[in-house]
């Protein structure tokens, strides 16, 4: 985490965060993020902002009372000027109005003249987003004031629906730090908290009908240690909020124009309820509150009447503390073992004339039963849902909104039915993936790979939509699950700067925005985190290294580049780079073995270390054509990477790995002339729990004209058993010495995962690294 690199402050902030003496005057930089859709520069003149400015908000208007009180205590924090904030409309000063917008209720104007700062919005939210402007147009420093030159700023949200998910059932964040998390969500303009609020690991929000689940439910008697290792802690765990602990929470998140979404995960998810309640699963139980992670087989039993009424005795309670019009109701990984099994869900799904059919089970339009009786109930008491894609299964409740997680697949089939939709798709938007490929110096994480870039890159408007279609996506949000984020200052570390990122996809035109233009503006905001004490992650502000293989000149071509451009120094020996190594001035190509390392000089601190090792061999940087396709999801950059003479590691979505998945990898190198070989080696990466396995049989075939392929080697594999360990297995086959122009290397996966495996049946993925050629 930040803790080891010196902190983003002492890189930058020389110039932009000294305590300054009482007589400097700092510019404001309206370069901000997310950008706004128009900034028009005056010709002249400036507004200074000074101790006593005065802030004016309309006369008995308490929502703009609280956003003048708002701006005073930022401009405090981030300056130490104290701010006069009075009722009124004239004078000189910061001048707060509001001129109803229908259309655009969260859009605003900011007018700065030499005269005052005039910020008019659509609604007192608006009003709200123009004073996120300029806190943010403002530099830190101790004791300055502040010209903010000639401006108008026209700004209005892209996506009304803008979220951010916090789980705390995994592990529980106390009411301090839900207020810390709705602050950064107002800082990013982000106006959505999907609060996660129940799981199999623990209840986390009081129901008095209902006490025994904050009791029972609320409570692990420990938690497993690492990736559910089959080791534990041994320690007691849990939490919850009182109903007047989440009202609070909730007018804390409304002062600042932001809607708290209550989530009750059902039908699955649910072994806190079950502990508490085991008459409302399939078996009786007894259930425990799970002490590990995953999706378990427990779930409510939807042949059971008390769980119809478990449904609304729980939405009764929830709807009177959350004044949302949105309920989320969960929806998704809910196993249907059980009701396979159970008579009352047989029974269920008889008297219902439930059949299944080519798209579905019957348990999964059993599942659609459930959903939409808490749909109906919902909406008699005013109230919408949102599901997660899995609400698709069995059909949609009527007027349900879709939370696309797994991809946009969802997204696009619920916008093409005409439902609402809100685009959260995981490749994207969950912040509980590791940031770098570098994870060994990382906190432990759910696995992924998700750096800024990527989160920046996304648009949420499927293509494959029609203008029409395009209208029903709504809203864009990104997820925090902290099955592995036990801490609120890991809570930081994984959500920023990656939700700066995601602010600017959710607010700004999507014309507007470029990757580098926002690494520019980030050290501005950066400074604001600095303030506010966050504890944000720093890989931005390291060395980017792109290493591609070049076919033509058999060489692996090396760039780096950092946010600023500083010095970078590099060595090829594995020692440490100073400022005496080679200095990076341009792209360099790589013929042999080495270790990389390399560094960032700056005035005020170096980056972190990039290192690389490149293990080059005969095949290296060959070209290399595939005869069955690559799994579109794991592509990466494509075949080259077979070649490139970089090993992955444990982590297959860092772009160093590709992934076969429902048929067999066969890959055709071109060694360009007659090359004796005496061996292939290739490695498999194993997760089980995410269907990927390693190989059934491994072959090496040779050829002269690169058409008639003779077999010299090969080798299977017995089926992979419950017990075979989750890592990286290198396979060789090693042969008499031979020449050849053309190898082929077969690699048939697993086409049917075992009987233990949940996917039972179904065919698995395998990922392959490096192909080495000795």
């Amino acid at each position: 985490m930040k803790k080891h690199v010196m902190g983003i402050a002492s890189l930058f902030a020389a110039g932009l965060m000294l305590f300054s003496c009482a007589s400097e005057v700092k510019e404001a930089n309206y370069q901000i993020i997310p950008i706004p859709q128009e900034i028009v520069m005056g010709q002249d003149g400036a507004f200074t902002l000074a101790n006593g400015t005065k802030v004016l908000y309309p006369e008995g208007n308490e929502k703009m009372q609280k956003n003048a009180q708002f701006l005073a205590d930022y401009v405090k924090e981030l300056t130490g000027n104290t701010l006069a904030v009075e009722a009124g409309t004239e004078g000189k000063g910061i001048i707060l109005q509001v001129t109803p917008n229908e259309a655009q209720p969260e859009g605003y104007q900011l007018k700065v003249t030499p005269e005052n700062i005039v910020i008019n919005g659509g609604s007192e939210a608006g009003v709200f987003y123009g004073i996120q402007t300029l806190r943010k147009s403002i530099p830190v420093g101790q004791g300055i004031s502040v010209s903010l030159p000639a401006v108008e700023i026209n700004d209005a949200p892209r996506f009304a629906y803008r979220g951010a998910h916090f789980d705390v059932s995994r592990h529980f964040f106390t009411v301090d730090e839900v207020k810390r998390f709705i602050d950064m969500l107002s800082l990013h303009n982000i106006n959505r908290l999907h609060w996660h609020l129940t799981d199999d690991q623990g209840w986390r929000i009081e129901i008095k009908k209902l006490p025994l689940l904050t009791e029972k439910g609320a409570n692990r008697t420990e938690t497993v240690i690492g990736r559910n290792s089959g080791e534990y802690d041994g320690k007691p765990y849990g939490g919850f909020y009182t109903q007047e602990e989440a009202r609070e929470i909730v007018a804390y998140a409304a002062d600042q124009h932001i809607i708290v979404i209550p989530e009750i995960d059902l039908p699955g998810h649910m072994m806190g309820a079950l502990n508490a309640y085991p008459n409302l699963g399939c078996t009786g139980g007894p259930y425990e509150v799970w002490r590990q992670w995953g999706v378990s087989d427990e779930v409510l039993c939807a042949g059971n009447d008390d769980v119809l009424k478990f449904i609304e005795d729980v939405f009764t309670e929830i709807i009177e503390i959350f004044p949302s019009e949105y309920i989320h109701v969960g929806g998704d990984e809910c196993p249907k073992t059980r009701w396979k099994e159970c008579p009352k869900c047989q029974a269920r799904i008889k008297a219902l004339g439930i059949k299944g059919d080519k798209k579905h089970t019957a348990e999964e339009y059993l599942q659609s039963f459930i959903i939409n009786h808490a749909e109906k109930f919902l909406n008699s008491k005013g109230r919408q849902i949102i599901g997660w894609d899995e609400t698709l299964e069995g059909g949609l409740a009527p007027n349900a909104t879709v939370m696309s997680w797994r991809g946009e697949g969802g997204g696009i089939e619920a916008a093409r039915q005409k439902h609402d939709v809100i685009m959260t798709p995981n490749t994207y938007l969950y912040f509980d993936y590791y940031q770098t490929k570098d994870i060994d110096n990382e906190p432990l994480a759910i696995g992924g790979y998700l750096p800024l870039e990527n989160v920046y890159n996304y648009e949420p408007m499927p293509k494959s939509l029609t203008p029409e279609e395009q209208k029903y996506i709504i809203g864009v949000q990104a997820n925090l699950w902290t099955e592995y984020i036990p801490t609120f200052s890991q809570v930081e570390y994984m959500e920023l700067p990656r939700m700066a990122a995601l602010s600017e996809t959710q607010w700004s035109a999507a014309d507007k925005k470029n990757y580098n233009c926002f690494l520019s503006r980030l050290p501005q905001l950066v400074n604001v985190y600095n303030a506010k004490g966050y504890n944000y992650a720093t890989h931005a502000f390291d060395i980017t290294g792109r290493l591609v293989p070049n076919t033509d000149e058999e060489a692996l071509e090396v760039t780096f580049k950092t946010i600023d451009n500083c010095p970078i120094y590099y060595t090829l020996d594995g020692t440490e780079p100073t400022a005496e190594a080679l200095k990076y001035e341009g792209t360099f190509k790589l013929y042999k073995s080495c270790v990389i390392k390399a560094k960032g000089i700056r005035p005020t601190g170096e980056t972190r270390v990039f290192q690389e090792e490149v293990k080059i061999h005969k095949a290296s940087f060959k070209p290399i054509t595939m005869l069955q396709p690559i799994n579109p999801q794991y592509s990466f950059e494509g075949a080259g990477v077979l070649l490139d003479g970089l090993k992955g590691n444990f982590n297959y979505k860092t772009g160093r790995w590709i992934a076969f998945y429902k048929n067999d990898m066969e890959a055709v190198i071109d060694m360009k002339q007659p090359t004796e070989i005496s061996s292939v080696s290739i490695s498999a990466l194993v997760e089980k729990g995410d269907w990927v396995f390693g190989p059934r049989k491994f072959s090496v075939s040779i050829s002269e004209d690169g058409k008639n392929f003779k077999e010299i080697a090969k080798e299977e594999y017995p089926e992979m058993t419950l017990d075979n360990a989750n890592k990286i297995y290198d396979h060789t086959l090693a042969f008499d010495p031979v020449k050849t122009q053309y190898i082929k290397v077969f690699v048939q996966p697993e086409h049917k995962l075992p009987n233990w495996h949940g996917g039972k049946g179904l065919p698995s993925f395998v990922f392959i690294d490096e192909i080495t050629v000795n």
